[in-house]
């Protein structure tokens, strides 16, 4: 039977996530994948989503149709492993077609998540049945969503995808695959979607391409994922990125692909090079790994220092300190260990644990870093929080100076298309210098890369185009490819124009 409609029966604990300074990170807030044509494809989609629990780790779901039983689905709190690798569960998910998702919260409702906002979502329409999963932001999904109530649409969650499945049922396409292209069609914003009929599975990427989304093929099946390395989990072959702009439809016949929306320059969010993806995808047609070495090498030549140690920042920090290292001919050391089996606090989370929380996580290498002049490679700085911490657990072990260097461009403005920021006024960036910054960290230095850097190590070797950026870099640029209309209703000032 589904539990499309029951309540979770242990809701996930997300203080050991969210109290002890993970919140000091930018967080992607949804992975998606699908299978077609498998036995058994939800089993498929759970091993997906373990390797994508980066993208999300609050909630997971996952739909599945089969030919006796009809569509069913199971939505829980917390991680994979902990929900989808239990044959109970497994049982009710029957079937050759299947999605899923992984989900982060929004900062706003982080920890009040309710069930029913677990995607993916389901409808029943004419012609059957329908299930989307969805990894992006809908910029002008409130306008929507009071458009359609005063049309008589009932909602059951507070999230923004929840909009495609009302336009689905207003359309008068004549099929689910024309239904969706209809109502994406008056969607503003991200969206790569994954979604399912009880024969096909169908991707879609917006037109500007900001999320990735990638098309696999295992034996006489398929599969749709957000990165790679959830294709490598369950030993699928990697056949090619699904193009901005694109709607792909799958069933036994094959991949039928085509293009709904006005073409437009793709923007493709920068930030999946630096952080959001893991190491052992390929974007682009590159290694993620291999870029975020690069990244180090271009901070090192644009900001080198005399150290004795580079350091990385554990783990996201690893790649570009290699680079780093590499390029500058320091040593690098693992100075910082991360404690790989921090999850839930084990005792309640009081203050006095919550500013431990660092401590939690990371514990440094004493033998190395006494006496040393130590770099330490981070991927980014947030709020500083975190930052802070690190340089005073780096400085009690013994370092003579401590220097950062940060793989990204200073995170200035906050991000619309499916990734959590805090607001604008609590971006370190938005109100400091680089030297301010540096001073309210207190260490002895600190370099971000530049932007034209951080282009050039991502492959376009002439820097930046200020005129047609070929990235999204609004976190960076306050330049926003799509006008966050919702946020600019609720008194968001964009940057101005001759800024």
């Amino acid at each position: 039977m589904s539990d499309l409609h029951m309540p979770p029966a242990h809701p996930f604990d997300t203080s050991g996530l969210t109290d002890l300074g993970e919140d000091d990170k930018l967080h992607e807030e949804c992975g998606i994948f699908g299978v077609v044509g498998v036995q058994d494809a939800a089993n498929f989609v759970a091993l997906g989503l373990h390797a994508l629990q980066h993208r999300g780790q609050e909630a997971g779901g996952i739909v599945a149709h089969d030919p006796e039983q009809g569509f069913n689905n199971a939505r829980r709190f917390g991680y994979v492993r902990d929900n989808f690798t239990s044959q109970k569960v497994m049982e009710t998910l029957p079937g050759p077609v299947s999605i899923g998702h992984v989900r982060y919260s929004t900062s706003g409702s982080k920890g009040q998540t309710a069930i029913r906002d677990v995607q993916p979502f389901f409808g029943e329409f004419s012609m059957g049945g329908a299930a989307i999963a969805h990894n992006g932001n809908i910029t002008n999904a409130n306008a929507l969503r009071r458009e359609l109530i005063e049309r008589g649409s009932i909602f059951q969650s507070s999230s923004d995808s929840e909009c495609i499945i009302h336009l689905m049922a207003r359309s008068m396409g004549r099929s689910i695959p024309d239904r969706m292209e209809d109502a994406l069609r008056k969607v503003d914003g991200a969206f790569s979607v994954v979604a399912m009929t009880r024969t096909k599975l169908i991707g879609v990427r917006d037109p500007l391409g900001v999320r990735p989304l990638v098309l696999g093929k295992i034996g006489d099946g398929w599969a749709l994922s957000s990165e790679t390395c959830a294709l490598d989990i369950i030993g699928a072959e990697f056949v090619r990125e699904i193009a901005p702009g694109e709607m792909v439809v799958i069933n036994h016949d094959g991949v039928l692909s085509h293009f709904p929306f006005r073409p437009q320059k793709p923007r493709f969010c920068i930030f999946e090079h630096v952080y959001f993806s893991r190491p052992d995808s390929i974007l682009g047609g590159r290694s993620v790994y291999e870029t975020r070495e690069a990244i180090g090498r271009e901070l090192a030549k644009e900001s080198p220092v005399e150290a004795d140690l580079v350091c990385p920042v554990p783990d996201s920090g690893t790649p570009a300190a290699i680079g780093f290292s590499l390029e500058s001919g320091i040593p690098y050391a693992m100075g910082i260990i991360r404690n790989q089996y921090m999850g839930r606090t084990f005792i309640e989370p009081t203050e006095q644990i919550r500013n431990m929380g660092v401590r939690l996580k990371l514990n440094v290498n004493r033998a190395l870093i006494k006496d040393k002049r130590v770099i330490l490679v981070d991927d980014s700085v947030v709020r500083g929080t975190t930052s802070r911490k690190i340089k005073e657990m780096i400085l009690d072990a013994g370092a003579k100076e401590v220097h950062f260097r940060i793989a990204s461009p200073p995170t200035a403005w906050p991000c619309f298309y499916g990734v959590d920021t805090p607001q604008r006024e609590k971006l370190l960036a938005a109100t400091m210098s680089e030297d301010e910054m540096r001073d309210h960290l207190t260490v002895d230095s600190l370099k971000f890369i530049s932007l034209d850097g951080l282009y050039r190590a991502v492959g376009e070797t002439q820097g930046r185009n200020a005129e047609c950026p070929q990235y999204c870099d609004a976190c960076f640029s306050g330049e926003y490819p799509v006008k966050p209309a919702d946020m600019v209703e609720q008194g968001f000032k964009m940057k101005p124009a001759a800024e």
